[in-house]
């Protein structure tokens, strides 16, 4: 629980002093669906220069000339960069959507059904090759209110959680 407090709380401090280089990846397991539910926070200004260089061309994420492309891209960024494994097997994850927030948008993907996971294996490289000290905390729910939590970065962008 401290550590989610501290979190939203750093993420709060860093939105107001950008140019630290964060993302937050919060990642449920729906006992219900038995789907793992993934909510990405991510600088929208920060995507902008990620998407740009992969397309080679300037990206406006908040007036896109094609909003359909745009959301090509981003499901494409946010599936090469995302990765999931359950009890050591790579889940799929399915790309549903996003909804701007001020400076930053959620980004929303669901896994195929899995079994409840035992182990949590995340690989997130989101905006790691665009700016450098670039962290990406992934916070982990498994049948508790209190996530088990990940610091991700250059060099360590892959981590592993047992339950």
């Amino acid at each position: 629980m401290q550590l989610s407090v501290f979190s939203w709380a750093l993420w709060a401090y860093l939105s107001l002093v950008h140019p630290f280089y964060i993302t937050l990846t919060e990642l449920r397991y729906n006992p219900s669906s038995k789907k793992v539910e993934v909510a990405q926070k991510i600088f929208w200004d920060d995507l902008e220069v990620a998407l740009s260089k992969e397309a080679g061309v300037t990206v406006d994420f908040l007036k896109p000339k094609d909003k359909a492309k745009l959301e090509g891209q981003v499901k494409a960024y946010l599936l090469k960069q995302t990765q999931v494994w359950v009890n050591g097997k790579l889940v799929p994850l399915n790309y549903l959507g996003y909804e701007v927030e001020e400076d930053a948008a959620w980004f929303y993907l669901e896994s195929t059904a899995t079994a409840l996971p035992k182990s949590v294996e995340v690989q997130n490289t989101l905006l790691l090759r665009d700016f450098e000290g670039q962290q990406n905390i992934v916070h982990v729910y498994v049948n508790s209110k209190s996530p088990k939590s990940l610091l991700l970065g250059d060099g360590k962008e892959k981590g592993s959680i047992i339950f």
